[in-house]
């Protein structure tokens, strides 16, 4: 009867022991994650796939119990998201499945999304699953309107400081007028010079053209005379070697006649 009473003390210590020890690991330490009212903040979570197959893995709001998730913001199904798991369309899953990338994006969030998060990653065996911790701080959006007393203050000020701001107002665009006269000026005068300088180039690009043009002309002349001369003198020497034979026959025609 005895050793049946130490038997169970033994075990409800051992119980004991072992609940302690998955309360504390239950509780580590978390992962601090800041994000802005309005926008959208990621939380991370991964887990190796080059050494494992791809895992189910559920997100948790608050603090992971002892065995999966009670508090189920979204769930996978190894490469999958589980649809039916998904509390809200603002969480997301945008990392690669398939590279083990399992990080929880918040879209549009707000204050209330403050606090811990948990992120379970569930290995096969007992008490083997990856669990990760995380606390959101969400910091207020900036301030797009203001109260009627702070706006009436402004107000009195501003009215207060309208000739001074009117005047310097005045006096920025009359400086401004004047600088874009000046830039127009200095434009006008450029484009000015830029036509001379081109009118000049076509001139002496035309001139040049002219006394080239009347230089081929003058030679192309001078070689059509030579042309000419030497047809000329060629049709003379013809001419007179015609006469010669001509007087070299009749003197022959006579000295036979003579002859005979």
């Amino acid at each position: 009867m005895c050793g049946v009473s130490v038997r169970y003390h033994f075990a409800i210590m051992k119980l004991l022991l072992l609940l302690a020890v998955l309360s504390v690991g239950e509780g580590g330490s978390s992962r601090k994650v800041a994000g802005r009212a309005g926008g959208s903040v990621t939380l991370p979570c991964s887990y190796d796939m080059k050494n494992r197959k791809p895992l189910s893995v559920c997100w948790n709001r608050g603090n992971l119990p002892v065995f999966k998730c009670d508090n189920v913001l979204i769930a996978t199904d190894e490469l999958s998201v589980r649809e039916d798991s998904r509390r809200s369309s603002r969480y997301q899953l945008l990392g690669r499945l398939d590279q083990g990338d399992v990080s929880l994006t918040i879209l549009n969030v707000t204050e209330s999304d403050a606090g811990q998060y948990g992120c379970r990653v569930e290995i096969p065996g007992w008490f083997n699953d990856d669990k990760h911790h995380l606390d959101l701080t969400v910091d207020s959006a900036p301030q797009t309107t203001t109260s009627v007393n702070s706006e009436t203050s402004t107000l009195q000020k501003t009215d207060t400081h309208t000739a001074g701001h009117m005047n310097a107002t005045e006096t920025v665009l009359t400086s401004s007028f004047s600088s874009v006269i000046r830039q127009q000026e200095s434009s006008s005068v450029t484009v000015a010079l830029v036509s001379v300088m081109f009118g000049l180039i076509v001139l002496v690009t035309v001139g040049g053209v002219v006394i080239l043009v009347r230089k081929w002309m003058r030679l192309h002349k001078v070689r059509q005379q030579q042309l000419n001369s030497s047809i000329q003198f060629s049709s003379t020497l013809q001419l007179q070697s015609r006469d010669s034979a001509v007087e070299n026959i009749y003197q022959i025609e006579e000295g036979v006649a003579r002859g005979v």
